[in-house]
């Protein structure tokens, strides 16, 4: 399967089990292949270059917390997950993801 198709079959299914795409990070070869259909897919979301290939999905969690997702691109599923209380700044989130990107950079960079 191609990393094309697999990013389709990610996003559909994090979809159907209503999760929301928030971010697109593409490593530059991938961010190459994407056509007119993979940036409809991508309009809501924001696209980055990264050194990885990855999506952020978010949904509503229980208590009024706010669930994030990272979700690597790849044929074995990898994802780091965390929830976000209501009163946390923009700034604390924004920390605790840059720190999941670190993660999961240094997972995949081991491998």
């Amino acid at each position: 399967m191609s990393q094309i198709d697999h990013l389709h079959e990610i996003i559909a299914t994090y979809r159907k089990h209503g999760w929301s795409l928030q971010r697109v990070m593409l490593k530059p070869e991938t961010d190459r292949l994407c056509g007119e259909e993979e940036q409809t897919l991508f309009a809501d979301a924001g696209v980055a270059a990264a050194p990885i290939d990855a999506l952020w999905f978010s949904r509503p969690s229980h208590e009024e917390r706010e669930a994030w997702e990272l979700r690597l691109v790849a044929e074995a599923p990898y994802a780091l997950f965390e929830t976000f209380e209501s009163d946390e700044t923009e700034e604390q989130r924004n920390e605790m993801r840059r720190e999941m990107e670190a993660r999961m950079r240094d997972q995949v960079t081991k491998n």
